[in-house]
């Protein structure tokens, strides 16, 4: 006879955690503690104090009275938002007034199944008891008690559940749960026992407080910058952030470890791994998505996040950099945006980047691995680790474009600057990588018909040539190379480049033979639709006349310097005389490459040219200019009274514009609105007026973005400053 056995319950946990690791801190929590909790003791109860039993009527967070001191008070939640490491105040009103032997505690809670050791659960006294934070009796008025809390500057950051627990009739006897007394624990810039601790008082406003800024583009000719809104104050964002921390099922006892946080968050702003936050896509076909070059910012895009869990579509650098510098603000790291001009990528983590050409002087894309991208945005934060030498502290890298993978997992940093500087690139996180970012050489290789390469040029200039980053209190940049290199070809900065190969970065050692001809590109800047006037400048310095074979390759490149299409080529020769200089001037007219513009907006011209004995190589990637949009505020600059955007736009091009939208957003003024059009003709003009409110004083900037089929990223912006 055979006997049914009924199955064991499931039991993912069993022989591996006692329990199950607490992972989220949004999700409402069912139960914390009974609401009377009896002590296991023995001990029989106190005499009851004149009045009765001490109980609990109500409790104040006294939020704005915190806000102010802990600099939160811009964030758009109903909840006390404040900062570890510094006191916040609490008020408690009594059942009566306290008598000599009351005593009572408050508990701070986060995630489920808190517990003392692991910090989630924070234990304030305010008698002979210790406690996991510092608490002390403000004040008295009757039965009401303001208490100072100070929490610990390594605790935890994300939101507490608050509690008020009693010792009376022989156990604990706790308030019942209110979310309205749940807290949000913030990384503390102000607090010099937090290692993201900045002492710098206008660095504070600029890379914790300011809600927008302004991300670098272009070329190393020709920079624009394009504002973003971050608005890490905004309703849901702080919420938005922590849930970040969710989905990556982040354990909450490592969520007070700022490279932990730093590390984790990285990842999940990129989708590569993991449900993240954002979706990469280069290939210029956005048709299951939004543009990325269309975002006003980063509140959006958090907010579609967090509501539906799926990750948003699309994103290149800027945008990932410009998500993640919010998420950095959002929880109280001092953060910023960084620009590399001429980024090496792709490069196997060597100080190499090889160019290969053809025989005939085309290059060779098929071969060719690496690449120089125009630019790349990453970020840096301000932490002072203690998992590096002092000299390395400060300013560290991260970046959460998905390139290369840190321990298995698409993300990069913390990276100490100072450490990249000096070439010592054995601390942790991926200081290789981004050494190898901002230091590669250029080799140019030639291929002959059986395929062997020989190098003819090395570029030991073009890589990392500017560094920017938004200057502290003015929207101007500012240029911040030398916080990553020395000058090239000074005694540092060999010294730099040799400790660094003895750290493991290949460097190029190719003997090139000398040359007497050099080439060089010239072209001024063009408005999108108009010719472009090419100068292609040769010069013999031999004392031999030389007869050159030249050919010009025009393409159209996403900024990553990957061709998008070839739209020209133009063979001419000519003889340069010794020691003279030869000019060549082609119009490159606007229906050559206006077909293939798409949404990118960067020429990429490469002049190739062979004498007998010599070849040289020179090229010149042209940003080509974009009109902006016209913005007028009128109204009263008051928080609550009617103001109106106006925004307008003339289509001075030579062609029309399709498929229009219009994005515009504000800090703390306009939410996201949006507007199309089907066309705009040539000479024609349209105009957008919206009214709204101010929600809250200070400075602000109104932004408001245009895209449409054949033009992205027109951009128009303006600041104001409303009142209280």
């Amino acid at each position: 006879m055979m006997m049914s056995i009924e199955p064991r319950p499931a039991r993912p946990y069993r022989g591996r955690f006692r329990k199950p690791v607490a992972t989220t801190n949004l999700d409402e929590v069912e139960e914390d503690f009974p609401e009377f909790e009896v002590f296991d003791d023995g001990l029989t109860p106190r005499a009851v104090a004149p009045g009765g039993e001490l109980s609990v009527n109500g409790v104040d967070m006294m939020v704005q009275t915190n806000a102010q001191k802990h600099f939160t008070k811009n964030y758009e939640v109903p909840n006390l938002v404040v900062r570890r490491g510094e006191e916040f105040t609490v008020k408690v009103t009594f059942s009566r007034p306290l008598a000599e032997g009351d005593d009572f505690q408050l508990e701070f809670l986060i995630g489920a199944e808190p517990t003392v050791n692991k910090g989630s659960m924070a234990v304030v006294t305010f008698g002979s008891r210790s406690g996991s934070w510092a608490g002390q009796i403000l004040d008295k008025q009757g039965p009401s008690v303001v208490l100072g809390i100070t929490p610990t500057p390594t605790a935890i950051v994300g939101k507490f559940r608050t509690y008020v627990a009693v010792v009376a009739g022989g156990g604990m006897k706790r308030t019942k749960r209110n979310p309205d007394t749940d807290m949000y624990l913030l990384f503390n810039a102000w607090c010099p026992e937090d290692p993201v601790y900045l002492s710098n008082t206008s660095e504070r406003d600029e890379y914790v407080l300011n809600d927008h800024g302004i991300i670098y583009q272009g070329s190393t000719d020709s920079v624009s910058g394009r504002e973003w809104i971050y608005g890490q104050f905004e309703r849901g964002i702080l919420d938005a952030c922590i849930s970040i921390l969710d989905v990556s099922r982040m354990p909450i006892h490592e969520r007070g470890d700022v490279i932990k946080v730093v590390r984790k968050g990285s990842a999940m702003v990129n989708s590569q791994d993991d449900n993240g936050v954002l979706v990469g896509n280069w290939s210029d076909d956005y048709s299951l998505g939004q543009s990325p070059t269309s975002w006003t910012g980063s509140v959006q895009i958090l907010l579609q996040y967090a509501s539906t869990g799926v990750s948003v579509s699309f994103a290149q650098c800027w945008v990932f950099a410009g998500v993640f510098n919010t998420f950095l603000r959002t929880i109280g790291i001092p953060a910023r945006v960084i620009t590399n001009f001429n980024s090496a990528h792709d490069n196997t983590g060597n100080l190499k980047t090889d160019l290969i050409f053809n025989p005939d002087g085309t290059p060779d894309e098929r071969n060719t691995r690496d690449s120089i991208w125009n630019y790349h945005c990453w970020n840096e934060v301000w932490i002072a680790r203690d998992d590096v030498p002092p000299a390395f502290v400060g300013w560290q890298v991260v970046d959460a474009t998905p390139q290369e993978t840190s321990d298995g997992v698409f993300r990069c940093g913390p990276a100490s600057v100072n450490a990249i500087k000096e070439g010592i690139l054995c601390h942790p996180f991926d200081s290789g990588f981004v050494f190898a970012e901002v230091n590669s050489d250029v080799i140019f290789h030639k291929k002959d018909k059986f395929g062997t390469l020989t190098p003819y040029k090395v570029d030991k200039t073009v890589v990392g040539l500017a560094i920017y980053t938004k200057a502290v209190g003015a929207n101007q940049p500012s240029n911040i190379t030398q916080n990553y290199k020395y000058n090239e070809g000074s005694p540092q900065d060999e010294a730099t480049m040799k400790r660094a190969e003895e750290y493991g970065c290949e460097r190029d050692h190719s003997e090139v033979s000398h040359t007497t001809m050099t080439v060089h590109v010239e072209a001024k800047e063009t408005m999108v639709g108009e010719d472009v006037s090419l100068k292609m400048i040769f010069s013999n310095n031999g004392a031999e006349n030389e007869l050159v074979q030249a050919h010009l390759g025009c393409s159209v490149i996403f900024y990553t310097g990957i061709t998008s299409s070839h739209f020209k080529e133009h063979n001419f020769t000519f003889t340069v005389p010794a020691n003279e200089t030869k000019t060549e001037v082609l119009t490159i007219k606007a229906n050559d490459y206006m077909p293939h513009l798409g949404s990118q907006v960067s020429l990429h011209f490469i002049v190739t040219g062979k004498s007998d004995d010599q070849s040289v190589t020179a090229i010149k990637v042209l940003t080509l200019q974009k009109p902006r949009l016209s913005l007028r505020v009128t109204g009263n600059p008051s928080v609550w009274q009617w103001m109106f955007l106006t925004v307008s736009f003339t289509n001075v091009l030579k062609f029309t514009l399709k498929n229009v939208t219009l994005m515009m957003e504000g800090t703390g003024t306009v939410k996201y609105r949006q507007r199309k059009y089907s066309s705009i003709l040539p000479q024609s003009t349209i105009s957008w007026t919206e009214a709204f409110q101010p929600q809250r004083p200070g400075n602000s900037i109104l932004m408001v973005v245009m895209d449409c089929d054949n033009l992205s990223q027109v951009i128009g912006s303006t600041y104001i400053t409303i009142t209280g």
